[in-house]
């Protein structure tokens, strides 16, 4: 299995600011943290609302 050292990472890196720029990288980086920050909170609502739909039927 071919794993990523240091080195492969960086070149990685290198070559997408080549092609995207320091400006857009920004963005995209900025969007995928709104993005995964979105996705955990779903996870977490969806996990409460089972909890709560326990609960009520427990008391039921």
């Amino acid at each position: 299995m071919f794993r990523f050292g240091p080195t492969e990472l960086l070149l990685i890196l290198f070559i997408v600011l080549l092609l995207f720029g320091p400006g857009r990288l920004s963005k995209i980086a900025g969007e995928l943290g709104t993005g995964l920050r979105a996705f955990r909170e779903g996870l977490n609502g969806e996990a409460r609302e089972q909890e709560s739909r326990k609960a009520s039927g427990k008391q039921a």
